[in-house]
């Protein structure tokens, strides 16, 4: 009874610290996106998203990965900061899904800006990395 007890309590512990780390993992790679979003580093940039990415706009426009790269690098879209407040990550399997608010400063094709978006992100883990798969934006 004692063996079955301290089983138990291990994998119970195990499971605990595998859903940190993988939480820990994918803020992690959301803090990677924000930085590379503001950069508009393409490695960075190409790195971060998945082949398959659909990157949704508040605005109703959606871009593949080669679309939005280029527009960040571009300049097209140019973030010059971004404060993500109040994330939640909840993981499931290989997905994880990121909610969180954004309000940034812009800079799109040279115009000045400021955005107050929610974000909901999906990233999936590929190879042993998280990429963002799907990002969709709506206005605040």
């Amino acid at each position: 009874m004692k063996k079955t007890f301290f089983l138990f309590v291990f994998v119970a512990l195990s499971f605990s610290v595998f859903a940190q780390n993988a939480q820990q993992k994918v803020a992690a790679a959301t803090e990677f996106l924000r930085q590379a979003l503001i950069s508009g580093n393409q490695i960075d940039l190409k790195k971060i998203v998945a082949d398959d990415l659909s990157y949704g706009h508040s605005s109703g426009e959606i871009q593949n990965k080669i679309e939005f790269v280029n527009a960040l690098v571009s300049k097209q879209s140019d973030f010059v900061t971004i404060d993500l407040k109040d994330q939640t990550i909840k993981i499931i399997g290989r997905t994880a899904i990121v909610r969180h608010l954004l309000y940034a400063t812009t800079n799109d094709g040279g115009k000045p800006g400021e955005v107050k978006l929610g974000i909901m992100l999906v990233f999936e883990k590929q190879h042993g990395d998280w990429v963002l798969l799907a990002r969709q934006a709506y206005k605040i």
